[in-house]
């Protein structure tokens, strides 16, 4: 009896240990209703989040799924789907359609950065920057981003500002940073 109490204690220990260093090694955070693993691309976490089914469609339509499933590193400034419904009526489902798959893949670019790019090192490159940082986007244009009081702030090309509502959501070919508004590159 007692070597069968033991055996059950070392097999809860070896349990317990296994599963602390399953979540130290792939801490999640969720995103939409949906837990976003570290060892997951881009686009495997991005179909489960209930927020992000308008940028997912687009990124289908816009042909970049096997670039954002690729090695990277990305970070993206993901507009969740009330970020799209901000957009003038009928701008989303124009995109959508067939002959404006070039411009949808520009405004879905325009939110990439290549690189991985933490939050903690864009509040220091703005600080050192004197209260703002310029990165050049996949797209070719360019994003400002700043800090209002203690949110991260993305403006675009046209002056439209992004709030970060989420930060530093890890992924294995980069990082996703969710904001409220869809940046549009300058036509």
């Amino acid at each position: 009896m007692k070597k069968l109490f033991k055996l059950g204690a070392i097999i809860l220990a070896v349990l317990i240990v296994s599963a602390t260093t399953v979540n130290a090694q792939d801490k999640t955070v969720m995103v939409g209703g949906a837990a976003m693993y570290p060892s997951k691309n881009i686009v495997e976490n991005a179909v489960n989040s209930k927020d992000h089914t308008t940028l997912v469609a687009a990124v289908k339509a816009a042909g970049l799924v096997e670039t954002l499933q690729g090695t990277g590193p990305f970070t993206v400034f993901a507009p969740t789907n009330e970020a799209f419904n901000k957009l003038p009526q009928g701008a989303v489902d124009n995109l959508l359609m067939p002959e404006n798959k070039e411009k949808l893949a520009a405004v879905l670019t325009y939110h990439v950065i290549a690189g991985k790019i933490d939050s903690k090192t864009l509040m220091e490159w703005i600080k050192k920057n004197g209260g703002t940082y310029t990165a050049t986007t996949v797209q070719g244009g360019k994003l400002m981003f700043s800090l209002k009081g203690n949110n991260l702030m993305v403006m675009d090309e046209s002056g439209n500002s992004a709030k970060v509502t989420i930060k530093d959501v890890y992924q294995s070919n980069g990082v996703i940073h969710v904001i409220d508004t869809v940046l549009m590159p300058k036509s």
